[in-house]
């Protein structure tokens, strides 16, 4: 059966610029044989597709991953941003193992073709990092932290991908549908995943194709942002940079976690001065309540995350004292004892992308696994905070009445 080709539109920006929008469907062969043939047509003078710049690294560059610093990423807190990175590498990995289709095939070629015939390539899209960040400031606590419990849970899964989602490739954007894989309501992601990249997306290529005084330019984007993209293209936006700069802020980061964090801590605090008051076997008994729970929690996660027996040791230590300290976290400790003790190798970081796919792969790779250890001491450690809490508070209320 042979596929039908894929939509286009052809539209005409200021200054003269004529611009082709091809919409191509993540799971469809055609996309990267219509990109060719529309390549070959010797029509255009650039080329813009629908990548960030470090989306593009990590297509064309597999290897760029042996350049990140770990130890850095523990000591920036950016754990959380890598391991989200990672789980939506994971699923579309499965689906290039499900229907054998090279990830980003499609771009792949774009670019590809650019470079033999010598014409500029626009990277248009808005950074993933940048997006992530929107897509957190734009959720509630709750549904944001149950989004990141279901990216943690395709870390663990090797199903297939199921009818619904290949059929919400066909007509989506690949970010979507992955992030959608995770979240119980899509509507939320719908603002910074789509409206967002689409407004992004017109702005800069509107901007770019001024500033390389690009006249016929080929748009290769997910069909999900054709008709985004066109009718933000058609009517004025304003100032290209303007928009850029708007949809590039990083929502402030809400003062209740802070505020919560630093209320349980004088809380605790309050409960040992008050049982230590009491007498001071009852402020021992809450002391030696709060570490056996906190760092034994801890202890178990990073067991769970098959740690190194002294990074176990050092999760007991920390997870006590780090929870007394809303500033830093057990995975810090832990995720860098891990790594001090297990350096990964270079094959390590070049099968990183590979070894995700499978959930057994994030823990024998020594960059996932001390990921995996950061995040699962981390939890356990919080947990352990909670539940120390209420065991103060049932001790002291025991022993006063």
């Amino acid at each position: 059966m042979v596929e039908p080709l894929e939509p286009q539109r052809e539209l005409l920006l200021d200054a003269g610029v004529e611009v082709t929008l091809l919409g191509t469907a993540h799971v469809s062969r055609a996309s990267a044989e219509q990109v060719r043939k529309l390549m070959q047509s010797g029509t255009y003078d650039a080329i813009a597709v629908e990548l960030c710049r470090s989306r593009f690294n990590a297509l064309m560059d597999p290897k760029s991953l042996s350049q990140m610093d770990l130890f850095s990423v523990i000591r920036q807190n950016r754990v959380y941003m890598v391991v989200a990175n990672l789980a939506l590498s994971a699923y579309q990995q499965r689906l290039a193992d499900q229907f054998g289709i090279e990830p980003g095939a499609e771009q792949r070629a774009a670019i590809r073709l650019a470079k033999e015939r010598d014409l500029p390539v626009m990277l248009i899209d808005r950074e993933i990092g940048v997006t992530l960040k929107r897509i957190s400031g734009n959720l509630g606590w709750w549904k944001r932290y149950s989004l990141f419990a279901g990216l943690l849970a395709a870390m663990v899964t090797s199903d297939e991908v199921t009818e619904d989602e290949i059929e919400r490739l066909k007509e989506g954007d690949v970010l979507e549908t992955t992030f959608a894989e995770f979240a119980a309501d899509r509507s939320d992601l719908y603002v910074p995943l789509i409206a967002e990249r689409d407004s992004y997306m017109a702005a800069k290529l509107a901007r770019e194709a001024s500033r390389m005084d690009a006249k016929r330019i080929l748009v290769v984007v997910g069909v999900g942002h054709l008709r985004g993209i066109a009718e933000e293209l058609s009517r004025a936006q304003g100032d290209p940079a303007a928009v850029l700069r708007a949809l590039e802020e990083i929502p402030p980061p809400s003062k209740w976690p802070s505020v919560l964090a630093w209320g349980l801590l004088l809380l605790i605090l309050a409960g040992f001065g008050y049982g230590f008051a009491m007498g001071p076997e009852v402020g021992l008994e809450l002391v030696v309540s709060w570490v056996v729970i906190t760092g034994g929690l801890s202890a178990v996660g990073t067991l769970l995350a098959a740690g190194h027996p002294l990074t176990i040791v050092s999760a007991f230590l920390a997870a006590p004292l780090t929870t007394l300290n809303p500033t830093i976290g057990a995975g810090m400790v832990t995720g860098a004892v891990e790594l001090y003790l297990r350096k990964p190798s270079v094959g390590d970081f070049s099968r990183l992308r590979a070894d995700v796919a499978n959930w057994r792969g994030w823990w024998r790779n020594r960059v996932s696994r001390v990921l995996v250890v950061f995040l699962l001491s981390s939890l356990g450690a919080g947990l352990g905070t909670y539940i120390a809490g209420f065991k103060i508070i049932e001790t002291l209320f025991h022993v006063s009445s």
